[in-house]
C-alpha cells in the first residue's frame, strides 16, 4: 500500500492511474523522436537527413498514438479526465511550468533569432534543424526549408497526432470526432500542403493558407503582396478577390447559420492545436469575473489596433494624385470610416438591445477608431504615419499580433494559462466574429435548468473561461460572443442539460425569462416557445 497521504475528499480513488508499461514504451519511442531533433538542433550532422527526420517524426507520431491508444482503448466511451488536477503538467506543476518554458523560449527563437535553428542566410546552407527537413521541403516544393516550414510541420504533426488522441478520448460524441477530423483536414491540406504546392505551380505567388482569412491574415494587404497577386494574372487576382469575399461575405453569412464554431472549432489552425496538442490544459483558463473584463478590453483593443494598423499599412503605399490611381489616400480614408460608421449606425438604430451595456464600449471603440484614422490621415507624410516611418509601422503590427500574442503568449503559455488564451484574449478574428456571433447568428447553448446537479463539469471544462454552470441553473440559453462552440460543455455533462443549437433569432437571449423564484407564468412561456 502507498504511504502517500491523500488530502483528496473523493469518495472514488483521485489519483491518476500510473501509466502502463505500454505507455512507457511510447513515451520512450517519443522521447527518443524528440532527441534526434535536438541532436539536430546542436548541429549534429546525419549521414541521410530524410531518414533521421522520417524515423523523428515517426516515433514521436507513433510513440503518441501508442500511448493514446493504451490509455483509452482500454476503458468504457466517456469522458476521461482522471486525476487532471493531480498531475503536475495539467495543474501548473513544476512540469507545467517547465513545459511552458521550453514552449516559449521555442517561439522567440523562432521568431526573432532563427540562425540558432540553423537558418542559412545571404545563400548559406541551412545547418542545424532546419536542414533537417530539407529533404522533405525539396520533395514538396523543391527549395531549401524554412523555419516557418520547420514550425508548419511540426504544428501539422502535433494537431494530426494529438487529434488521434482527441478522436479516442471523445469516440462517444460524434461532432467531437467530426470537428476534430475537420481541424486535422484544413491543417494538412489548407495550411501545409496546398501552399507548398502552389508555389511549385507558380513560384511568384506570395504564401497564401487558404482558411487564413484577415485580420489573421494580415499580410495579404501589403504591398509587397498586393503586387505579388496583381502580376500573377487571373490566379493571382482570384486569390485576392477570395481574400476580401472571406471577409466581407463568406464570413458573414456561415456565422449567421452557425455561429463561430464553423471557423473557431472546424477550421483554424489556432484553434485545431488548442483543441488537440492543448486539450489537456483546457481546465487552466480562468474563470475569473476580472479575466472576464480583462477579456473584453483586450481583445477589442487588439481589434481596434487591427483594424487601424491594416488601414495604416495600405494607406502607406497609396498616393496623393488620382491621376496615378484612383485610390487614394483621401478616398481610401473616407471610405474605411464610411463602412466603420455605416456599421456602428446599423448596429445601433436595429441592434441596441442586444448590445445592452456593450453599447457604451462599443461606441467608445468605434470613436477611438475614427480618431486615430483621421489623425493618422491629418499628421501623415510621405514616408511617416503617426510620425513613425512605414515600413516600421508595418513590421510592428506583425510582431506584437502575429508572433508576440499569437506564438508565444498565445501557443507557449498553454500550460500556464490554459488552451485558448490567444483565441480569448487577442485574436482579431476572434473578436470580429463573436461581434458577429453576439448580434445575429442563429447559434445558441440551450440549457434545462431543471436537470442540472450543480457538478461543475461545464465551466471547469470551458476553455474559453465561460460559468456555464451560471447560464445552466438558471436555465438560459449561452449566447456569449468569446463561445467558440466546441461543444466541451455539452460532451461532459452527465445529465443531458446543454445543447448546441442552430435555430431561428427569435427567443435566442433570454436573461430574464427563466430565474429560480422568479413569478414566471410557465404555460404562457412554453406556449410562446
Amino acid at each position: 500500500m502507498s504511504n502517500k497521504i491523500n488530502h483528496s475528499m473523493s469518495l472514488a480513488t483521485p489519483d491518476a492511474l500510473d501509466i502502463t508499461n505500454t505507455q512507457k514504451v511510447a513515451l520512450a519511442l517519443g522521447i527518443i523522436g524528440l532527441f534526434i531533433l535536438a541532436l539536430a538542433l546542436f548541429n549534429v550532422d546525419f549521414p541521410n537527413q530524410g531518414l533521421f527526420l522520417s524515423l523523428a517524426l515517426g516515433l514521436i507520431t507513433g510513440g503518441t498514438i501508442l500511448y493514446s491508444r493504451e490509455a483509452y482503448l482500454k476503458k468504457l466511451e466517456g469522458i476521461k479526465n482522471d486525476g487532471v488536477w493531480l498531475k503536475s503538467i495539467s495543474s501548473r506543476g513544476v512540469w507545467g511550468w517547465i513545459v511552458g518554458v521550453i514552449l516559449t523560449a521555442f517561439y522567440i527563437i523562432l521568431y526573432f533569432f532563427p540562425k540558432y535553428l540553423g537558418l542559412g542566410t545571404d545563400g548559406a546552407e541551412n545547418t542545424g534543424l532546419i536542414s533537417l527537413f530539407d529533404p522533405l521541403s525539396k520533395l514538396l516544393s523543391g527549395r531549401p526549408a524554412s523555419q516557418w516550414f520547420v514550425y508548419g510541420t511540426l504544428y501539422t504533426i502535433a494537431i494530426l497526432a494529438f487529434g488521434y488522441k482527441f478522436i479516442l478520448k471523445y469516440r462517444h460524441n460524434r461532432y467531437q470526432q467530426l470537428r476534430t477530423v475537420s481541424v486535422m483536414f484544413f491543417q494538412l491540406g489548407f495550411a501545409f500542403l496546398i501552399p507548398e504546392f502552389m508555389y511549385v505551380m507558380n513560384s511568384d505567388l506570395p504564401y497564401y493558407d487558404l482558411k487564413s482569412i484577415w485580420p489573421l491574415n494580415y499580410y495579404i494587404f501589403d504591398e509587397w503582396s498586393v503586387k505579388a497577386f496583381l502580376s500573377n494574372g487571373t490566379i493571382g487576382l482570384a486569390l485576392l478577390l477570395f481574400g476580401i469575399i472571406s471577409i466581407f461575405v463568406i464570413t458573414p453569412i456561415l456565422t449567421y447559420k452557425f455561429g463561430k464554431r464553423w471557423y473557431c472549432s472546424w477550421v483554424c489552425g489556432c484553434g485545431g492545436l488548442a483543441e488537440t496538442a492543448g486539450d489537456s490544459f483546457r481546465q487552466l483558463s480562468s474563470k475569473k469575473l476580472s479575466a472576464w473584463r480583462l477579456e473584453r478590453w483586450l481583445i477589442h483593443t487588439v481589434l481596434v489596433f487591427s483594424v487601424v494598423m491594416t488601414t495604416a499599412m495600405v494607406y502607406t503605399y497609396l498616393g496623393y494624385s488620382s491621376n496615378d490611381f484612383w485610390l487614394t489616400r483621401g478616398v481610401f480614408i473616407s471610405l474605411v470610416i464610411a463602412f466603420l460608421t455605416l456599421i456602428f449606425v446599423g448596429v445601433m438604430v436595429f441592434k441596441r438591445k442586444e448590445l445592452g451595456k456593450d453599447a457604451k464600449m462599443g461606441a467608445i471603440g468605434f470613436f477611438v477608431t475614427i480618431a486615430l484614422l483621421l489623425i493618422m490621415h491629418f499628421t501623415s507624410t510621405t514616408d511617416h504615419l503617426f510620425f513613425i516611418k512605414g515600413g516600421t509601422l508595418r513590421s510592428a503590427y506583425g510582431l506584437y499580433i502575429g508572433s508576440l500574442f499569437s506564438g508565444v503568449i498565445g501557443t507557449g503559455f498553454y500550460p500556464i494559462l490554459g488552451s485558448r488564451a490567444w483565441c480569448r484574449f487577442g485574436c482579431p478574428m476572434a473578436a470580429i466574429l463573436g461581434f458577429q456571433q453576439r448580434l445575429f447568428s442563429k447559434f445558441r447553448i440551450t440549457t434545462n435548468g431543471g436537470q442540472c446537479i450543480s457538478c461543475g463539469n461545464c465551466s471547469t471544462y470551458c476553455e474559453m473561461g465561460i460559468d456555464v454552470r451560471a447560464y445552466a441553473q438558471k436555465g438560459e440559453n449561452i449566447v456569449r460572443s468569446s463561445c467558440v462552440g466546441c461543444g466541451i460543455c455539452s460532451a461532459v455533462c452527465p445529465r443531458g442539460v446543454l445543447k448546441l443549437e442552430n435555430d431561428s433569432m427569435k427567443g435566442r437571449i433570454n436573461p430574464n425569462e427563466i430565474l429560480l423564484g422568479n413569478d414566471v407564468d410557465l404555460m404562457e412561456l412554453v406556449n410562446q416557445k
